[in-house]
């Protein structure tokens, strides 16, 4: 997830999807009623924040996230985002709705990405220890939705900060969360969001020296070369954010080789989820996240013949 400003492609509008589809089928050559049946199904998820537009403006209630991925999308497995429900951590009543909506729709809820909650790569001890606490909360109701993770972001605001020192400081920070949310059964998963943690060099060796602490390497969200700093946080990754903004005429997206990664994915061994994060600045983001899925899908089954 990303919230600094980009430049990015416009995306066409809803009739988009099916001649995504049809420009795919083609190409590879495939089509919707082959990647059904198709024995080569991979883990796909939902990112919360791919519906932020309609979350924020009300039009999608929160609790309702599960019942519309498994209607809309046909998709079982979830990531929340804390933003959209950053005053419930602690609310029972509403965390037992969230659960229960998605157990009724069989959606796995699969970990909360979290915002927010002070910088874990803090330099001062004091400052750090304070963004730890803060997220005793987030491990906490991640455990009780049935998540496997929390994602946490570090080094979001470091431009004055040495490099060094706040990967030092991040390895601390970082370790001392994981301890406490290891008898929760769940994992912290560090994603490459912002700052220092956009150079997959500097955050492998944070989660090398961790040592219990994970990744969720997000396609778009690199200083460098993406390929490459894919294939630096994949040892370590525990979920992966698969970033759109665009797509061309033949379904593929426009800024990042899906073939590619993929064959980044399959070659490193991981067996998780794949969560789609649609980013489109001007699009029906239903559309996008179709189209996404349909891409993930296609790559794969592609891989596969």
């Amino acid at each position: 997830m990303k919230f600094s400003g980009i430049n990015r492609r416009h995306f066409l509008r809803r009739t988009f999807a099916g001649a995504a589809i049809a420009g795919l089928a083609s190409q590879l050559p495939l089509s919707w009623s082959v990647l059904a049946a198709s024995p080569v199904q991979p883990k796909i998820s939902l990112a919360q924040w791919s519906l932020h537009r309609q979350l924020r403006s009300g039009q999608l209630k929160v609790l309702d996230f599960a019942v519309k991925t498994r209607r809309d999308f046909q998709l079982g497995a979830v990531e929340y985002v804390n933003q959209f429900f950053a005053d419930k951590a602690q609310d029972q009543v509403f965390l037992r709705q969230l659960k229960q909506r998605a157990d009724d729709s069989g959606v796995s809820s699969l970990l909360i990405m979290v915002d927010a909650e002070g910088d874990l790569a803090a330099v001062e001890a004091k400052q750090r220890q304070q963004a730890i606490e803060n997220h005793y909360k987030w491990v906490e109701a991640a455990a009780f939705l049935g998540c496997h993770a929390i994602r946490v972001s570090i080094a979001d605001n470091a431009k004055k900060t040495d490099a060094l020192e706040m990967q030092q400081a991040a390895v601390l920070g970082l370790q001392q969360l994981a301890q406490f949310a290891a008898p929760f059964g769940i994992s912290i998963i560090v994603e490459n969001h912002m700052g220092h943690s956009m150079d997959a060099n500097w955050l492998a060796t944070v989660l090398q020296q961790a040592g219990n602490v994970g990744s969720l390497p997000d396609f778009g969200n690199f200083s460098g070369d993406k390929y490459q700093g894919t294939q630096l946080l994949l040892p370590f990754a525990k979920g992966i954010s698969a970033k759109s903004f665009a797509f061309d005429e033949n379904g593929a997206e426009s800024s990042i080789d899906y073939h590619r990664m993929w064959q980044l994915i399959q070659s490193s061994g991981y067996q998780g989820y794949i969560g789609i994060e649609y980013e489109g600045e001007n699009a029906d983001e239903d559309a996008g996240i179709r189209a996404t899925r349909d891409l993930l899908l296609a790559v794969a089954n592609h891989a596969g013949r």
